[in-house]
């Protein structure tokens, strides 16, 4: 995109006792702020940042590390200097899928099934299921925004689902799935969030470095009728998402 035409017209004071990063850094601020660049967008590139304000690589290079340290762009090794994105919220006092949480933001997430395929269900886990349960739908998906990858999900689901077409598990979030299967509401979700560090394979899809830290949030939920129908485990990047959950004073009865 050819952003020359709405570039804010600027020119250096360079007898401003302001260093000159600064007055970079500033007006770069100022013009990611007006939408010139779209969430997640590119700048410049160091080569034309140098042209435009006609200063040497050096001073480029440390307006736009100004912006790093603020967290206003980050840097994607070997792509350029990316405005960065904003910070995603999943509510946890209200049950909604991982791809929901992000709609409801005004978000366009995308999905993309890795792999799908009906499997022994992990003896670790088989207690949730219930003895009767041997064998579930194991998907894996990798989650979106704005094209870049964001967390990575792992859930059994009931066999049942197994019916349900590729393209239907790409495309619509788990519960609805479960729910158009069972003809029964996904009632209730219990939630535990813990860390680790990525290995190779949670680095490759989600373009990270090796131990490099993750959010993880494990999902245990259940149908209308106390029967488990889903243990899912989303592998999330942290720097740009947050937890969050409204909690309220319950006053305690006086003398205790």
């Amino acid at each position: 995109m050819d952003l020359t035409l709405k570039q804010t017209p600027f020119t250096l004071v360079r007898e401003n006792p302001t260093s000159l990063y600064l007055q970079i850094s500033s007006l770069l601020r100022e013009e990611i702020s007006s939408g010139l660049y779209e969430p997640s967008g590119k700048l410049p590139s160091e080569a034309e940042l140098v042209r435009r304000f006609e200063v040497s690589r050096i001073t480029v290079r440390l307006a736009l590390d100004q912006l790093v340290e603020e967290k206003i762009v980050e840097r994607k090794q070997g792509k350029g200097t990316y405005v960065s994105n904003k910070q995603l919220r999943h509510g946890l006092d209200t049950l909604r899928s991982f791809y929901e949480s992000l709609v409801i933001q005004g978000l366009k997430p995308e999905m993309r099934l890795l792999s799908r395929q009906l499997a022994d269900i992990p003896e670790a886990i088989s207690n949730v299921f219930g003895a009767g349960m041997n064998k579930g739908l194991r998907i894996e998906r990798l989650h979106l925004v704005d094209g870049q990858p964001i967390a990575l999900g792992t859930s059994y689901l009931l066999a049942e689902v197994s019916a349900i077409s590729w393209e239907s598990i790409e495309q619509q979030p788990s519960y609805k799935a479960i729910e158009a299967i069972t003809g029964l509401q996904v009632a209730r979700a219990d939630l535990a969030i813990t860390a680790q560090l990525a290995d190779e394979k949670y680095a490759r899809l989600l373009e990270i470095s090796i131990g490099m830290p993750l959010l993880v949030m494990k999902r245990v939920s259940y149908l209308s009728n106390g029967i488990c129908c889903d243990h899912s485990l989303f592998h999330i990047r942290p720097e740009h998402y947050e937890f969050v959950l409204s909690s309220y004073f319950k006053q305690i009865g006086s003398g205790q």
